[in-house]
């Protein structure tokens, strides 16, 4: 079973008064409104897969990926975000390397997690679109999955020209299916748009908008993410160094991600690096904790939620002693399979709770019922190689 990160906020007295964060042994709840606001429905100590339904005005949010490239483990996967709306969305930012081991975990409905909104082309943003791409078509998708990501600075930098290698690379894979599984669930579709737009939409439909804003990350083409839907707003901070447009686009919202990574200290000790290299990577291309700290000051969300490095006692306690040199308001620190419920009166923080081994749920009657065409065919050659004392048990009618 998984821990539950417990997440205790050092606040003043004047802002006990209007805001809170605190654990229960009930359910973590971070509650940011005033004393006049009630309380949540009492929820299970933790979220089981497929015995609740996302409320009609609630956003479900859970964190499929906090870690970094490498290394990948059991208890951390590279970034990725699962968010699901009462309206019935699901919405994937980021995939990274690793991620849809827990994305399975969570056993969604296949055929509703078709769209990804990539922050970058780094695998550990991205590394696992091609498992969500053919595992999703298995399990459960007859449409086509949507990848949404930005331009780079030149076109063969950019996520369509992504998109397109992924479907060279796996041509064998998807042609061999042909027949066997839904056509249009074989399908891959690019939407690039302009990494330079600030605010500019990138998704509106069923109530739902998602715009992006540039990123500073490396090269030229990182982005975040802002989703708004039925009064309550989302945002997602892929990698980053601290930019005006985040703080800018975030402010207010209720729910923000946004990358804390390592001290130079913590990042030298523990990749064995230099001080001056640790230092570059880790508050020039991204954000250390004091950084994150100064941008929830200023963001001033209903939740900060801090994620992309690796967990462990010793570097959680520096993280928090750093961010709290900055930033005094509610707080997580992310770890894999936690999730959040958020609704306008409270924001409950639980673990996911699941078995090593599971299955996709049942796939639905329009996956069964599905076009599928262009069966796969062997040569004459490999044809002739079967072997003559197994013989195959006759196929059923369509």
């Amino acid at each position: 079973m998984l821990i539950p990160i417990r997440t205790f906020s050092i606040l003043s007295l004047g802002l006990l008064c209007t805001a809170l964060a605190y654990i229960s042994y009930d359910s973590t709840l971070v509650q940011t409104a005033t004393a006049q606001q009630s309380a949540p429905e009492k929820r299970p100590d933790a979220w089981y897969p497929r015995t609740e339904k996302v409320g009609p005005d609630e956003m479900f949010v859970v964190a499929l990926g906090t870690g970094m490239p490498t290394p990948i483990t059991r208890g951390q996967k590279s970034s990725a975000w699962y968010v699901e709306l009462g309206n019935g969305d699901i919405f994937l930012f980021d995939i990274g390397s690793g991620s849809v081991e827990n994305l399975f975990a969570l056993r969604p409905e296949f055929h509703r997690v078709d769209k990804v909104f990539a922050s970058h082309l780094h695998t550990d943003h991205v590394g696992d679109a091609a498992a969500l791409w053919v595992g999703g078509w298995l399990s459960g998708r007859y449409t086509p999955l949507h990848i949404y990501g930005p331009s780079g600075a030149k076109p063969e930098l950019g996520t369509a020209a992504y998109v397109e290698g992924l479907k060279k690379t796996y041509a064998w894979d998807v042609s061999g299916r042909a027949g066997i599984l839904p056509d249009a669930g074989g399908e891959l579709i690019a939407h690039e748009f302009d990494f330079k737009q600030d605010g500019g939409v990138v998704y509106e439909k069923n109530g739902v908008k998602i715009t992006s804003f540039p990123a500073i990350h490396v090269l030229d083409g990182p982005v975040s993410y802002r989703l708004d839907w039925n009064g309550l707003s989302f945002v997602f901070g892929g990698d980053s160094a601290p930019n005006k447009w985040f703080i800018e686009r975030a402010r207010g919202a209720d729910f923000v991600i946004h990358e804390c990574f390592y001290t130079p200290e913590g990042l030298a000790k523990t990749l064995g690096w230099g001080l001056r290299q640790a230092t570059f990577v880790s508050s020039y291309i991204h954000t250390p904790p004091s950084g994150f700290g100064k941008i929830m000051s200023e963001v001033k969300p209903r939740l900060a939620v801090g994620y992309h490095t690796i967990r462990s006692p010793g570097l959680d306690q520096l993280i928090l002693e750093e961010i709290r040199t900055t930033y005094d308001g509610p707080l997580a620190i992310a770890n894999d399979l936690m999730a959040w419920t958020i609704t306008k009166d409270a924001i409950v923080q639980r673990e996911v709770v699941s078995a090593e081994r599971v299955q996709a749920p049942p796939t639905t009657q329009g996956y069964k019922e599905a076009k599928r065409s262009g069966e796969a065919r062997y040569s004459e050659f490999t044809n002739n190689g079967k072997w003559a004392g197994y013989k195959p048990p006759p196929l059923p009618e369509r």
